[in-house]
């Protein structure tokens, strides 16, 4: 009688990008065991993705990736997923309308860091409070925000919440953030829990856009959780950070701005792997977007100002990168000019018919 082999711990990886949904399933026991190249990659696919349920497009790169290689799912020990869908959802001015409550700001604090701009139509409340640089606090008054609370929590998707010096005492987001879930029952996101740098206007820009991002990442964690479920995978679902590094579901569900340039730090982790080049320049090249980033001594170059996304400069702590609203599936139009009239490239993108003909080829009118 044959003794039972041993299953091999098999690691999954998912990208789950504006365009396409990639699938890797890799093998660290099986290749070369010694080297920059260590291990194996046992299969890969790819699916397009389904924004109106993200799960069919990752089911679609899965399913084929087991069903390359014929893998019992049970074997699977780590989920690893990386996106763009924050970092696309910021270039294209996507993601859910939230309010954005200023304690111990003015409304000339809207104008810098270019608050205002990111802020666009979406509703604005100002309260007395905020601490100054030592911690001491100034008189906080919330009447206003719950006074605003009923008709704002009937037209926002979340909240973001940015207290003077809060840096220094959070106490008055943390007044600020308590009333708002217990009267509206809605996400918030703290400016402190964010970051502890200073600069009050671009710790707001960046708990704003944090705000309009959760309800997007938290439909894509739970896709994933929702399939890993259904196929009897068991492994734990981990992140990829912007840095680069890996974090759990539920903190990629709290902080989905940590996700910004999760996709194109993944591509440069996985360009040392396959190089084995300490110093390179990576160009990752999506449907939506183009990411050039480079890598510094085997790791990935840090931006020591913050992620700058959709023109955007956050406080985010991710790679220094540059990321461009053209993509694979970008718009090509033509601007009026006359005899000289100009291309315009971006940053919306269309599906290309060929893809829409494979998915609805019945639909389609051949006529036209």
């Amino acid at each position: 009688m044959t003794a039972k082999t041993k299953p091999k711990p098999l690691f999954l990886g998912i990208d789950t990008g504006g365009t396409y949904t990639d699938a890797v399933l890799w093998s660290e026991t099986e290749g070369p065991q010694e080297g920059p190249n260590k291990g194996k990659v046992l299969a890969k696919a790819k699916a397009l993705t389904t924004r109106h349920d993200l799960a069919v497009g990752i089911s679609g790169a899965v399913d084929a990736v087991l069903q390359k290689a014929g893998t019992d799912p049970a074997d699977i020990k780590l989920v690893s997923m990386s996106t763009t869908l924050a970092t696309n959802a910021l270039v294209e001015g996507q993601g859910g309308r939230v309010a954005l409550v200023m304690i111990g700001f003015s409304e000339g604090d809207l104008a810098r860091d270019g608050l205002k701009a990111a802020l666009g139509t979406d509703p604005v409340v100002f309260c007395p409070g905020g601490h100054d640089v030592h911690g001491n606090a100034a008189k906080l008054d919330l009447s206003g925000l719950e006074a605003a609370l009923p008709e704002l929590g009937a037209s926002v998707s979340g909240f973001a919440v940015c207290a003077y010096f809060a840096t220094r005492n959070p106490a008055h987001e943390i007044a600020a953030r308590e009333l708002i879930r217990d009267k509206s029952g809605l996400p918030v996101t703290s400016s402190h829990e964010l970051s502890a740098k200073l600069g009050g206007p671009r710790r707001a820009l960046t708990t704003l856009l944090n705000a309009r991002l959760i309800s997007m990442i938290d439909r894509l964690v739970a896709a994933t959780e929702g399939f890993l479920e259904a196929r009897n995978i068991a492994a734990p679902l981990m992140v990829v950070r912007g840095d680069g590094a890996l974090v759990s579901a539920a903190f990629a569900r709290q902080r989905p701005i940590e996700t910004i340039l999760s996709g194109p730090a993944a591509s440069l982790v996985g360009a040392r792997h396959m190089t084995g080049l300490d110093n390179a320049v990576v160009s990752d090249i999506g449907g939506t977007t183009t990411d050039v980033a480079v890598l510094d001594g085997g790791r990935p170059r840090l931006d020591p100002e913050g992620a700058t996304v959709g023109g955007f400069r956050t406080m985010v702590e991710a790679v220094a990168m540059r990321t461009f609203g053209l993509g694979g599936d970008s718009e090509v139009a033509l601007e009026d000019g006359a005899l000289n009239p100009k291309i315009l490239l971006g940053p919306r993108r269309l599906v290309p018919l060929a893809l829409a003909g494979m998915a609805h080829g019945d639909g389609l009118d051949h006529g036209a």
